[in-house]
């Protein structure tokens, strides 16, 4: 029982690796797109908006397969909303290093022994 549920995870994790939002959060993790994890954060809202829309249709009567749109625009909106502020720690940290790596060329330029 464990192995098929281990095989059917790893099945849907190979297939929704290419959906849109896990193609934008990857993305934005290299080093060059660190810097669009707050824009894209913007991208949330029409995944908000949708949401709110299908839960108003089915409130008024609508047909209950809106509660997956629900579902997975919600989980959308967290996940690029949660994105912004991962890209903004790990773009901080990515200037630290070159920062650090310029200074200890420098150092190494100039013929001193590498800072601590």
């Amino acid at each position: 029982m464990f192995r098929l549920i281990w095989a059917a995870s790893v099945r849907a994790h190979s297939i929704l690796s290419y959906a849109p939002t896990n193609l934008l959060i990857a993305a934005t993790r290299t080093r060059r797109g660190l810097r669009w994890g707050i824009p894209a954060m913007l991208l949330a809202i029409p995944y908000v908006l949708t949401a709110y829309w299908c839960v108003t249709t089915i409130e008024a009567g609508g047909p209950g397969w809106l509660n997956l749109v629900v579902l997975l625009c919600a989980w959308n909106s967290i996940k690029l909303i949660l994105n912004g502020p991962i890209t903004v720690i790990l773009l901080i940290r990515a200037i630290l290093r070159d920062h650090r790596a310029h200074r200890v060329a420098r150092s190494l330029e100039r013929g001193s022994p590498t800072p601590a």
